[in-house]
């Protein structure tokens, strides 16, 4: 056995026909990006991220929300998909019917190949009218923040802030997703931050097998059918190769 990998675990995902994946912000700090809720730095090391991210930090001052995003977006351009993004992408392949819903904002799982993604949290990489919720391209990248060009409104970043509920279709999708699933897996999230920590426990009251992997326990721990404690970019590929090798 391998990082708990065991061959009970192995023979649940080979005959499994529709496996869903959470993951959390734990799968993008390997790829070099912070949490939300890391120490800022410089001059952001004066504010709570939770006073920056909300539509009335906006409203008050939209200048330093859009610099502060900016800041932002300027770590994930840099951040590249790691192993463990390289392996759920695998994972879509493998399974007859897969879904995948990530609470993180950077796009690295479609970089890395997913395309059966919802982005419960909003792309940080999109801009959209304030207003009217569209999707713009383009705008003028000096200004702080830029005006939307059909409207005049102001242009934000394409996430869901503190307080803005979750798009409703990708809510339905996603409760959908892991109440049929046979296999939920949970990855790199505290199981802490609804409605996605809710997810899990669907799952588990449909009576899916579902795999926790996270470096540290969470609430969720003590209640999954599998917790494999690691980091999920050591984990993942070690698991999709084994599951290949079993299911040839």
């Amino acid at each position: 056995m391998t990082h708990g990998i065991s061959a009970d675990l192995l023979d649940r995902l080979a005959s499994a026909g529709r496996v869903c994946v959470l993951t959390g912000s734990g799968v993008s700090a390997e790829s070099g990006i912070p949490t939300f809720r890391d120490a800022q730095t410089g001059l952001w090391a004066n504010f709570r991220p939770e006073e920056l991210a909300t539509a009335d930090a906006f409203e008050r001052n939209p200048e330093l929300v859009w610099n502060w995003y900016q800041w932002r977006r300027d770590l994930v351009r840099m951040a590249k998909p790691n192993a463990a993004h390289e392996a759920i992408a695998e994972m879509e392949l493998i399974f007859p019917e897969f879904s995948l819903i990530s609470q993180n904002v950077d796009g690295l799982h479609q970089l890395a190949g997913n395309k059966k993604l919802i982005e419960f949290h909003g792309n940080i990489l999109r801009t959209i009218c304030s207003v009217e919720r569209c999707e713009v391209d383009n705008f003028d990248p000096e200004a702080a923040p830029p005006a939307c060009p059909d409207c005049g409104a102001k242009l934000r970043p394409d996430v869901v802030w503190f307080g803005e509920p979750i798009n409703p279709e990708y809510l339905e999708r996603a409760y959908q997703d892991s109440s049929n699933c046979q296999v939920l897996f949970t990855i790199g999230t505290s199981a802490q931050v609804q409605p996605a920590a809710g997810l899990a426990e669907t799952a588990l009251q449909s009576g899916a097998c579902v795999v926790e992997i996270n470096p540290q326990r969470t609430i969720l721990s003590d209640r999954v059918t599998f917790h494999l404690s690691g980091a999920a970019s050591d984990i993942l590929p070690i698991l999709v190769r084994k599951l290949r090798r079993s299911i040839q």
